[in-house]
């Protein structure tokens, strides 16, 4: 996706933010479109058809993760919510609505637009593709094949299958019942332990200092996110 031509509709009722995200957006070259309620960004969703939303949770007509849910009936387009909101069980009912990424104010803007760009590039991948590169990391999902500065990487089938999760959602900030629920089963959402584990065992084999992973990064109390640079 040409970055000059995205539209990202800006959905806060505080007009402060909204003037702020509209100059810097417009500054990086994007096109900015500005909503100050809920029924009014769902509308604007549907007419302006914008390629990334922006949400805030504290709308004055209805509560955001209402709006991520009603969206999620009828498009896929990446929603970043930016919220004051920072408590785990609002970052999680967001997410678990069908957010795809939060981040929380006050906010850093380059980490905001990082992000906003990871957004766009997920959203413009073709649904067939079936390689993963960041940095030193490659995944082939075609081949079952992963490796790791040229060498392959020897994983387990759970390990493996955790991996290609976090790979066909790269970039999405996932809840731990997201990730159970897609890569064991229902019946295995609440195994948190479980989740751990395999996590940390993944880690060992592909990050050269678990302390400071460079790929699998925790969202504290959240979930995980695959960086896909």
């Amino acid at each position: 996706m040409n970055q000059d031509k995205a539209r990202i509709l800006v959905v806060d009722d505080e007009q402060a933010i909204r003037r702020f995200l509209h100059v810097a957006l417009t500054s990086q070259g994007y096109t900015a479109i500005d909503s100050s309620s809920g029924q009014e960004g769902i509308s604007a969703a549907a007419t302006s058809k914008p390629d990334a939303i922006v949400l805030d949770l504290g709308l004055p007509d209805m509560d955001g993760v209402e709006v991520i849910r009603l969206l999620r009936e009828w498009t896929q387009i990446p929603i970043i919510v930016l919220s004051v909101r920072g408590s785990e069980t609002d970052k999680i009912a967001a997410l678990d609505a069908g957010a795809d990424d939060y981040v929380t104010k006050p906010f850093g803007l380059p980490e905001f637009l990082a992000r906003l760009r990871a957004a766009l590039r997920r959203a413009a991948q073709p649904t067939s593709e079936s390689l993963f590169e960041a940095d030193d990391l490659k995944v082939d999902l075609a081949r079952r094949l992963v490796t790791l500065s040229g060498k392959q990487v020897q994983l387990t089938p759970n390990e493996y299958d955790l991996l290609r999760c976090l790979v066909v959602h790269a970039g999405k900030v996932l809840t731990h019942r997201q990730i159970l629920r897609e890569v064991w089963g229902l019946s295995y959402e609440r195994e948190f332990h479980m989740l751990h584990v395999n996590i940390s065992n993944l880690r060992r084999k592909i990050e050269s200092d678990r302390a400071r992973p460079r790929y699998i990064v925790t969202e504290s109390g959240v979930g995980y996110r695959l960086k896909t640079s």
